[in-house]
């Protein structure tokens, strides 16, 4: 029946952001304060899900305020298992980032979502996120790096094969994302390998 069917999708929403809220768990405080990032006050987590990175910012950087803009069943389940009346710097916008206007912000978070796509989407998505982003502001990719060889960690290089199965993108190595962030308007790319699952790239307008 209906309320069945809704309760099931419930429940993988909220099981897939609880393994989103692990994988932070372990590496988010390294991806976040991998550059200082503590001049940008108003940030904006795109397909920020459970609110996990959203945490470790306002954590490392209590400053700064970050809004989570996701889809509207993904900001009703965090808001209801995740995120606290207790965090009040942090907050919520139901939107798709590709459809809907993009707010102006200091700073925009995009964790694992470039690797998705094509080339020609990721520079759509960036470019639409340079415009947002107000002057001395900045970008931060979240992804897991390969090596300029195509090597990497072993994870990096099953995230690729899983990515050329099951998506049409990819995961890149550092040059290939500074091209995706220079063809969108970005400058002055910075690259962090943390050691962990994933690294960090920050571009600034």
């Amino acid at each position: 029946n209906v309320a069945k069917r809704r309760r099931t999708s419930e429940d993988e929403i909220k099981t897939f952001m609880q393994l989103m809220d692990s994988v932070w768990s372990i590496c988010g405080k390294d991806v976040i304060t991998a550059f200082d990032l503590s001049m940008f006050h108003k940030v904006y987590d795109l397909g920020g899900c459970s609110g996990a990175l959203a945490k470790h910012f306002v954590s490392a950087f209590p400053e700064s305020n970050v809004t989570i803009l996701d889809l509207p069943k993904v900001v009703e389940t965090a808001k209801k298992h995740f995120i606290t009346d207790n965090e009040p710097c942090i907050s919520f916008l139901e939107g798709d980032f590709f459809n809907d206007p993009i707010p102006e912000a200091d700073l925009f978070i995009i964790a694992r979502i470039i690797h998705d796509w094509k080339e020609d989407k990721c520079v759509q998505l960036l470019t639409k996120i340079y415009q947002s982003c107000r002057k001395g502001g900045g970008v931060l990719l979240v992804e897991a790096l390969l090596s300029e060889d195509k090597h990497g960690m072993v994870t990096s290089q099953l995230y690729s094969l899983n990515m050329l199965v099951q998506t049409e993108g990819k995961e890149r190595t550092p040059s290939e994302y500074k091209k995706l962030l220079t063809a969108s308007g970005f400058t002055d790319i910075q690259v962090k390998i943390t050691g962990k699952i994933y690294d960090a790239i920050l571009g600034k307008k």
